[in-house]
């Protein structure tokens, strides 16, 4: 099968409707891979390239999908034999779509169906960040897929790699009660801000930030994330100020931490400019060669908080002065969303799924006669007709305010009471009316053996059995376990957030009578409240087939022994791991091959299991100076240049490749000059000055003679 290329007619129909920016970005994304088929962009470099474009290499169990399906392969590109099996080159990847704090429009929805339906397998699946993903995408097509989201305003720049990945905020910012005031408009410009910025590209690993509107609920994350900001007011001169309690150096994976204070009231104003000076010193002082300690929250807890803090601030005064850090204030008070009905109250109506569906999914605004109405969706999945029909729902009711959650759902904002009948019976029609959101039956479940390289046990297969049978039972489950959650990770990495959950599970594996066995590592207690508040305790690794047992003996016992007004954290607490590991010792048990073997494969997955095909995770990605980056810029602009040179295009040509030079220069300059002005003539004279001057490198006066060469 030949190589598909991608499509030039959506290129030019999507000319006129792109950002400049995003278009030119997208161009230059596509020129490095026809750089690196031609062999001329090294694999570690281009790796990391399309990594920051969000598209990843994913996992496929010897030749074939989690769900047993062949994999459709690609021949390898011409003239380049070396890449090993299971790549980009010859089966699709995954594409991740960055959607800062989860806001998203009718268009946006209508386009991502249309991608999902497209280029993927038909499912478009919410992250616990709020992104979206499509799997098995081929990489020929991203391009135009990444075309046909920019004419929508979405973005996949820096969704992954070691870069400022996608800023969440608590999707009920401007409508919670509880909120000191709407985080919304400083995470849109947070986002905007860093997105791209110079002083974000020399990380040793990834960098999130998150929003909260309050310090009591769960929806922002802040103590989990590299960067939290919760939103605070002060009385100052007899007028309420904003500010934000700012935390640094949280972070979960094998080795979690709680976040720092590192400001308990940082000014608006200074929200931008310290989150710069903060990606400095990471990017300055955080580890990079061992990958495994190349968080900020390892540099954090290295110095201690108030050595960080030190450190940053001093970084703060030496920054340039950026409009950009106080600009987007100007417009912050005039920011509100709108309905597009009149308040309203809710008629009387007594059927039981439309009641039980009000309890669970729908909460109050803080404006009267308003409700935001959640979608629940099971293992964070959504197909592309029920994507067109939310978007046709949200036109109907509102001004198209719809976002995600962390816990993998949509919610829809400033419905009116009034239409809540209509409403539920239009989600209903197409399969996305489901009850029970944010409770025990409501699991949140990273991708797991489906499709991550890393997965050790099967998070979905065992998220979906265990949603199967509480939803089963879910009118006898006790009112005091009802809200409990469950988060399920795929191995130690965390990616479905089993921290901070009252009952998690991650991926591992153990041997057992000469086979491996799934399991899953049982943590229990972690605090999904006050911004993450606390992380569960691991208790004892589990056999797969065993974890819905455990989920009953805890339930039971919690029912059954809770004190009066103890809730599951302090029941857990009280009774102690010991305890709680003795109450579920004989589950740790695997029944010999011979006498059981459904012990000896996955949920969903007949087969024998196996952990053969885990991989090289691209979480981590690759450490890419951005030397490496720069002046594989300029040797692409080069490339460019001599394009458009043979297309008889001379003086674009030559204004190019004068550019690609004065970028290689100023890429070595930031060097020993990290703020070096875009002024070509300033940077000429600090390459002189620096370089040819004092002679550190006689190779470069080579360089120099060319640049200035006009």
């Amino acid at each position: 099968m030949a190589m598909k290329a991608s499509n030039p007619a959506w290129k030019e129909r999507l000319s006129n409707k792109m950002p400049e920016t995003l278009a030119r970005e997208i161009d230059i994304y596509e020129t490095e891979i026809d750089l690196r088929k031609q062999g001329k962009v090294e694999e570690r470099l281009f790796a990391e390239t399309r990594l920051r474009r969000g598209v990843y290499g994913q996992r496929y169990d010897n030749g074939q999908r989690h769900d047993g399906k062949k994999v459709q392969r690609l021949s390898y590109p011409s003239g380049d034999q070396t890449k090993g099996p299971h790549t980009l080159w010859d089966a699709p990847g995954m594409q991740r779509i960055k959607i800062p704090y989860g806001g998203l429009n009718a268009r946006q929805l209508e386009v991502l169906a249309d991608l999902a339906e497209e280029y993927s397998d038909s499912i478009a699946h919410v992250t616990t960040r709020q992104d979206i993903q499509l799997h098995y995408v081929h990489i020929e097509d991203t391009p135009t897929l990444m075309r046909r989201l920019a004419s929508v305003g979405i973005t996949t720049r820096e969704a992954c790699g070691n870069s400022v990945r996608n800023v969440t905020a608590c999707p009920y910012a401007g409508v919670c009660a509880d909120e000191a005031f709407d985080v919304t408009p400083y995470a849109r410009a947070l986002s905007k801000f860093l997105l791209g910025h110079p002083d974000c590209q020399d990380f040793g690993r990834k960098f999130k930030p998150a929003f909260s509107g309050c310090a009591q609920h769960a929806c922002g994350l802040t103590n989990m994330h590299d960067l939290g900001a919760i939103a605070v007011t002060r009385s100052e001169n007899g007028k309420q100020r904003r500010g934000f309690q700012l935390y640094v150096g949280g972070g979960l994976g094998a080795v979690p931490y709680q976040a720092k204070l590192f400001d308990p009231f940082l000014a608006p104003e200074e929200l931008l400019p310290t989150a710069q000076a903060i990606a400095r010193v990471f990017a300055r002082l955080g580890e990079k060669k061992n990958r495994n300690r190349a968080r900020i929250k390892f540099l954090v807890h290295d110095l201690g908080i108030e050595k960080f803090k030190t450190l940053v601030l001093e970084e703060r005064q030496i920054l340039p002065h950026d409009p950009r850090w106080t600009e987007y204030l100007e417009e912050i008070d005039h920011y509100q969303e709108e309905p597009l009905k009149s308040p309203g109250k809710l008629p009387e109506i007594d059927v039981e799924d439309f009641q039980q569906w009000l309890r669970t999914n729908v909460r109050s605004q803080k404006q009267e006669g308003y409700v935001v109405a959640t979608v629940t969706l099971p293992l964070g999945d959504i197909t592309p007709c029920q994507l067109r029909a939310l978007a046709d729902i949200v036109r109907r009711f509102t001004r198209e305010s719809v976002r995600t959650t962390v816990e993998q759902n949509f919610v829809i904002r400033w419905i009116s009471r009034s239409d809540l009948p209509e409403l539920y019976a239009a989600l209903k029609a197409v399969g996305l009316g489901q009850a029970g959101a944010g409770n025990l039956v409501d699991i949140v479940a990273c991708p797991g053996t489906d499709t991550c390289k890393l997965g050790i046990s099967s998070s979905r297969g065992l998220a979906a059995e265990l949603r199967k049978q509480l939803a089963e039972k879910s009118l006898q489950l006790d009112e005091s376990i009802q809200n409990l959650h469950i988060k399920i990770s795929g191995c130690f990495n965390s990616c479905g957030q089993h921290h901070i959950a009252d009952l998690g599970f991650y991926g591992v594996s153990r041997k057992a009578g000469g086979f491996t066995v799934p399991h899953f590592q049982v943590v229990l207690g972690g605090e999904w409240t006050r911004n993450a508040g606390s992380y569960g305790l691991p208790i004892v690794a589990i056999p797969s087939k065993n974890i819905p047992e455990v989920v009953t003996r805890i339930s039971e016992r919690y029912i059954a022994e809770r004190n009066r007004g103890e809730n599951f954290q302090g029941f857990i607490k009280r009774i102690g791991k010991a305890e709680v590991k003795k109450m579920l010792e004989d589950l740790a048990r695997v029944p010999d091959y011979q006498q059981d073997r459904s012990f000896y494969s996955d949920w969903g997955d007949p087969r024998e299991y196996s952990i053969d095909d885990i991989g090289k995770g691209e979480c981590a990605g690759e450490v890419v100076s951005p030397v490496e980056f720069g002046l594989a810029a300029a040797e692409r602009e080069v490339f460019e240049a001599q394009v458009l040179l043979e297309n008889g295009e001379i003086q674009k040509a030559g204004k190019t490749a004068y550019l690609s030079m004065i970028h290689a220069a100023k890429t070595l300059v930031r060097t020993e000059y990290l703020d070096v002005p875009d002024d070509s003539e300033q940077i000429l004279s600090e390459f002189r000055r620096r370089f040819y001057d004092t002679q550190q490198a006689a190779y470069l006066r080579t360089i120099f003679s060319r640049l200035t060469k006009r």
